[in-house]
């Protein structure tokens, strides 16, 4: 097997998610040609400082991926508006089962909280332009992580 760190840094591993960026648009889950991704939320209603009316917002309650049935094609992550889903580069993620037949299938479906793990791991993208001022995202806002690698 090939040693990670022999690895290029952009090389596929695992599907990460930063959650903090997540506005659950849906549109990994219409593009994805395996339907793979399970995606549930409900609408709060909310009332921003300063506002005339309050508004509604979406709110994620599960992100799972089931790698059974993943392709690792990648659409999900380039279809991302909000840079939410990131190549992570760990390998060792369960799913193979073990030689008494234990966590084969039931392990390949990771929730939100075992993606956001792997999000640590992401390297950042290239930066388009050496001159170009730092994408929003990638600040801290309100205490939620900002993009990898920043």
């Amino acid at each position: 097997m090939t040693d990670p760190e022999d690895l290029a840094p952009r090389t596929r591993g695992v599907i990460a998610l930063l959650e903090a960026n997540c506005t659950v648009c849906m549109l990994c889950v219409r593009e994805c040609p395996d339907w793979c991704i399970h995606i549930t939320s409900h609408t709060e209603t909310v009332q921003p400082p300063g506002a005339a009316r309050p508004r509604q917002v979406n709110v994620l309650d599960r992100f799972a991926i089931d790698y059974g049935q993943c392709l690792y094609c990648g659409i999900c992550v380039e279809v991302c508006p909000f840079d939410a889903l990131h190549w992570a580069p760990d390998f060792g993620y369960p799913g193979t089962g073990s030689a008494e037949g234990e966590g084969a299938v039931a392990e390949l479906v990771h929730e939100r909280d075992r993606l956001g793990e792997w999000v640590a791991a992401a390297p950042p993208p290239p930066p388009l332009d050496p001159a170009a001022e730092p994408a929003p995202e990638a600040a801290p806002r309100g205490g939620r992580p900002g993009r990898p690698g920043t």
